[in-house]
């Protein structure tokens, strides 16, 4: 349950960062939008990154459901719909970076992407890097799941070089904890001759909760709504979504995560608001 407001006097050292997949405008999107606007200005997260995100000449996805006080930015890489990823924050963005995921020819005709930005914070609590990672969604796609990985990892690492800065990326990464491609971020293997290690503050929280964010509880994933395709039978991939926060090599200067709770997982007056449940996390600066 998710009870404090962290834009209060905490916030200069705590953040609350929500992801979710917007499922674009397919469906119920009328409905799926009020559900949507309503419980997500209600959680008032101070980071935002969404996948599937609509972004055109004529409309603006992002801006109409979360409103003024963001700052937004839009990847360039986009199918002919509009849809790619965004990151919003409340504070004002760096230096802003996007990586082309197209790692194979397997990889055309998606825009898999990564945007890593610069969250210029208040000082106490510092600037760090909130990176939003959209690698390809494809069953049999996990070898470039980990090339994409690798390839996002090394440019994190180069960026990040010797300083203190902090890391925090999510995404929609359609692979399961057990796959190479999380098992990489999370430190539990190598890939392309490099190893990094990321905390997953899902995991960190609920030891014994599996904490499916594409299940078929779910009637959009149940009824084979997802991504227009006909009905099947079952999807394998059930915890797809997820907030990571970069550690060192001793696990020192990480952020605290004092919180992670799934959001959209039920109805909302018989509404669900995205074929995927979100994510939030509330994190926090060390204490020194």
């Amino acid at each position: 349950m998710i009870k404090e407001n962290l834009n209060s006097e905490k916030s200069t050292t705590r953040l609350r960062v929500l992801t979710l997949n917007l499922w674009q405008r397919f469906g119920e999107w009328n409905n799926r939008r009020f559900v949507l606007i309503e419980r997500i200005r209600e959680l008032q997260p101070n980071l935002v990154a969404f996948h599937e995100s609509i972004k055109t000449d004529e409309y603006d996805q992002v801006l109409d459901l979360l409103g003024p006080g963001f700052n937004i930015a839009h990847s360039k890489i986009r199918d002919p719909n509009g849809m790619g990823i965004s990151i919003a924050s409340r504070w004002p963005f760096g230096e802003m970076k996007e990586i082309d995921l197209n790692v194979t020819p397997r990889t055309d005709g998606f825009p898999c992407t990564t945007l890593i930005a610069e969250i210029i914070t208040p000082e106490a609590l510092g600037s760090f890097l909130f990176v939003n990672h959209f690698p390809n969604w494809q069953l049999n796609f996990e070898y470039e799941r980990e090339l994409q990985a690798v390839k996002v990892a090394r440019l994190v690492e180069e960026q990040v070089g010797k300083s203190t800065i902090q890391v925090v990326l999510v995404g929609d990464l359609d692979a399961d904890h057990d796959a190479a491609s999380i098992r990489f971020w999370t430190g539990r293997q190598s890939l392309g001759n490099m190893s990094v290690c990321y905390r997953d503050t899902w995991e960190s929280v609920h030891l014994e909760h599996p904490g499916h964010t594409f299940s078929p509880i779910n009637p959009l994933v149940k009824n084979g709504e997802v991504k227009g395709m006909k009905p099947f039978r079952d999807w394998p991939f059930r915890r797809i979504d997820y907030i990571f926060v970069r550690f060192g090599a001793h696990g020192g200067n990480a952020l605290d995560i004092l919180t992670c709770d799934r959001i959209f997982n039920e109805s909302i007056n018989g509404v669900w608001a995205s074929d995927h449940f979100g994510l939030i996390a509330d994190l926090a600066k060390p204490k020194d």
